[in-house]
């Protein structure tokens, strides 16, 4: 609201995290761009700017790294262990119960369930449609795209600004 701010800059220095908290901030600076377009929102990226980082980051006009900073890694992850078989070596009984056939499809201690890992699949497709959305809206025509850009590979700045995922050193 201050008028005399020309602009914001968002300094951003992460590995990532939550996509649900990205999109917010990501749906939050465009918003707020949108409401005040004549502030200009820029990002800096420091060491890293990977995955949610990266998705926030594209919501601003321009984006900048060093040279050697690490940038991209536009994928999506869910991670969980298989204890069961170290239950079983333990001599350790898993007495599960539960509401839902569902309920427990990320339950550490039981097998892979493969109609639930194809549930999440599809899922996590989802939601990587959402930051590659976010991607192509941010950076528009400056984006050139490869086979492995929306694959999860993580570049350094210098070759971000190649692919046009940065603007500048």
């Amino acid at each position: 609201k201050d008028e005399d701010t020309e602009g914001v800059i968002l300094s951003i220095n992460s590995p990532g995290g939550s996509p649900v908290q990205s999109g917010i901030i990501y749906d939050e600076i465009v918003r707020l761009k949108a409401k005040y377009p004549k502030k200009h929102v820029y990002a800096v990226i420091s060491d890293i700017c990977a995955s949610g980082g990266y998705y926030i980051a594209t919501a601003a006009e321009k984006i900048y790294a060093d040279k050697a900073s690490i940038v991209g890694s536009i994928g999506v992850r869910m991670d969980g262990f298989g204890l069961e078989g170290t239950m079983k070596a333990l001599g350790v009984e898993r007495r599960l119960l539960t509401a839902g056939k569902n309920k427990a499809m990320m339950d550490p201690f039981s097998p892979v369930n493969e109609n639930a890992q194809k549930h999440l699949k599809i899922m996590l497709d989802d939601i990587h449609q959402q930051f590659i959305k976010a991607v192509k809206d941010g950076r528009g025509e400056r984006l050139k795209e490869t086979d492995e850009m929306f694959s999860g590979l993580i570049w350094t700045g210098a070759k971000a600004v190649d692919l046009g995922l940065i603007d500048g050193l």
